[in-house]
């Protein structure tokens, strides 16, 4: 059965870490979370006073952080030691697990900063893991050219059989960059929520900065002339239980994640 479009919505105004300007597209009022994601921003400015001040260093337990990079470069560092760059096409996907303290910091002062962060939540046997990260270069994501278009693969496997950078992770995310001018079609499995985002052009009648909600089905055809985000992942209809940078199952387990961050057993 065909996905169809079930809601569109456009991305709202945020301001997150240190001031840096964004669009909340999943976290706003009008779309809480969609199972298993919990957020979507998207940063795109060349005026560096809406990036510079970047996200110092903060705490995340229980969920996963998706950074993708369309243009500039972002710095990461954790207090286990860990730092890299992400580059203008690459894509860094840190499962946070029992916790982690990490930064992200723009490795620029000046030009065009473009990319993405999704948070996507772990199901409650995986949120006490030790934290892991799959980091991939621009160069290490496959990319596949079809009629009318052509599709980065970050996570999934395109119905051509293209299979994403990133692999293992819980929810089985399906997440491809798709450039189209023409008409796309994919298979979902029926068990995953999904959405596209529209970052250029127009598709299936949805504009720039909006982002189309898909219904159930097994797959989808999407038409039109632009660049746009497609992204996929198993529901996990387990109990939420959020507070800032932590995303637990219980309200017992979310003050104890506040009090191990505390304590300093992150």
């Amino acid at each position: 059965m065909e996905r169809k479009i079930v809601k569109t919505i456009k991305g709202v105004a945020a301001s997150d870490g240190d001031g840096v300007q964004l669009t909340r597209i999943i976290g706003s009022p009008e779309l809480d979370m969609l199972d298993p994601f919990l957020m979507l921003d998207s940063f795109a400015s060349d005026n560096p006073g809406d990036y510079i001040g970047g996200f110092p260093e903060h705490p995340h337990r229980g969920f996963e952080t998706v950074t993708y990079m369309i243009a500039g470069k972002m710095r990461h560092k954790d207090n286990a030691g860990h730092e890299g760059m992400i580059e203008a096409g690459g894509v860094q996907w840190m499962t946070a697990g029992r916790g982690i303290l990490h930064s992200e910091m723009p490795e620029q002062t000046e030009g065009l900063l473009h990319g993405f962060q999704l948070w996507v939540n772990l199901p409650a046997k995986d949120k006490m893991l030790p934290p892991a990260y799959q980091e991939f270069k621009a160069s290490e994501i496959p990319d596949e050219v079809f009629d009318g278009g052509s599709v980065r693969v970050i996570s999934g496997v395109t119905d051509a059989g293209t299979l994403g950078a990133v692999q293992g992770t819980a929810t089985n995310p399906l997440y491809l960059d798709v450039t189209l001018n023409g008409v796309f079609k994919q298979k979902i499995p029926a068990s995953h929520n999904g959405f596209f985002y529209v970052i250029d052009g127009e598709i299936a009648g949805v504009s720039a900065g909006h982002v189309g909600i898909l219904g159930d089905g097994d797959t989808v055809a999407l038409r039109g002339d632009g660049r746009f985000l497609l992204i996929a992942g198993a529901r996990l209809n387990e109990p939420v239980a959020r507070g800032g940078p932590f995303v637990m199952n219980t309200r017992k387990e979310l003050l104890q994640a506040f009090d191990d961050y505390r304590s300093g057993r992150f």
